[in-house]
């Protein structure tokens, strides 16, 4: 007897198969994009000053305004600045300059402990888009630099940390050879250095309390995401999965800031949005602390990015937090 099928028997099928499909993706998701931390660590007992973060991007955003990469005597005043502020925070600073379109522009390289073993690497971009300001893009992220060389300069080291400014993140150059930070990871590349990881600092000034303050380019991630902008991201692909878990531990016990990750591919739109992309296509492993940046900050690359518009202590304890996972990685065997 043959048997009989209902017609809507194929339909039924097709829906079991998608929700276990679903449900397997939000595993996955859950699992590999929140990436929940195993354990907290204890505050690190470091302190930044709101007021001194806040001097910084004036400087920046103010003084040296503005900064992209048709004006470059603003922006070698900003390089010299950065420049003076880590040497006084006791860092062999050196410049690693290059030519284009017959402009001359500077990397500022600071290096922090011996010389020896693995390298760790923070940067953060000091150019800014157009003539806006750029008090969170990324003037935050510079002064977030000078405070970490700061506390760096401080501490009993036992490896190499390299602090970099980078020049030329922004249109038009950004995603081409000429960003600054291409040269320096491809310099490093040439070399054969041996970089365990850079961490880039792109905007960590912009937090809000607001209910829908925080937007997300996937309807999927407001899954596992809050929609209030008052969390630092940090952001990786699989192969930092290991170094997300312990910088989002860090952070979480170096303050009461909330913390939030994500661990995708290096093709998720927007995951490869800043500098530490460069090092990625160079063989290093990279990721990058945020505060999302146009899915929360309505004034990016706009005249409103002004410095009274970003929250100082809550990036005193991005850096503090930062600077808790920095010291993970100075005491790992």
């Amino acid at each position: 007897m043959r048997r009989w099928i209902s017609p809507s028997a194929p339909f039924r099928i097709q829906a079991v198969r998608f929700v276990l499909l679903l449900t397997a993706v939000l595993a996955l998701l859950f699992f590999n994009v929140t990436q929940p931390s195993a354990r907290q660590y204890d505050a690190v007992g470091a302190s930044v000053s709101p007021e001194a973060l806040q001097a910084h991007v004036e400087k920046l955003a103010v003084e040296f305004h503005p900064r992209s990469h048709k004006f470059v005597r603003n922006l070698d005043r900003a390089a010299d600045y950065i420049g003076e502020q880590l040497r006084r925070a006791g860092a062999d600073v050196s410049e690693q300059a290059f030519a284009v379109k017959g402009k001359t522009y500077r990397n500022i390289i600071a290096e922090f402990g011996p010389d020896t073993g693995s390298r760790i690497v923070v940067g953060a971009h000091y150019d800014s888009y157009g003539d806006t300001p750029g008090a969170d893009d990324n003037a935050s992220g510079v002064a977030g630099l000078l405070e970490l060389g700061r506390l760096l300069g401080q501490a009993e080291l036992n490896r190499r940390f390299e602090l970099v400014a980078y020049t030329l993140e922004e249109p038009p150059h950004f995603r081409t050879v000429n960003m600054g930070s291409v040269r320096h990871a491809y310099g490093h590349r040439k070399a054969d250095s041996d970089i365990e990881l850079m961490v880039a600092l792109e905007m960590i000034g912009c937090f809000s309390d607001e209910s829908g303050s925080q937007r997300f380019p996937s309807l999927l991630l407001r899954l596992f995401y809050p929609d209030t902008g008052n969390f630092i991201g940090i952001i990786g692909s699989y192969g930092e999965r290991k170094y997300i878990r312990e910088f989002k531990a860090a952070m979480r016990g170096a303050s009461d800031l909330p913390v939030y990750s994500m661990c995708a591919t290096r093709a998720t739109p927007m995951v490869s949005f800043s500098d530490h992309a460069s090092y990625w296509s160079n063989g290093f492993p990279a990721l990058m602390i945020t505060d999302t940046a146009f899915m929360r900050n309505h004034r990016y690359h706009r005249q409103s990015d002004l410095p009274d518009t970003l929250d100082y202590d809550a990036m005193s304890n991005v850096v503090i937090g930062v600077y808790g996972a920095l010291q993970r990685l100075n005491t790992a065997p």
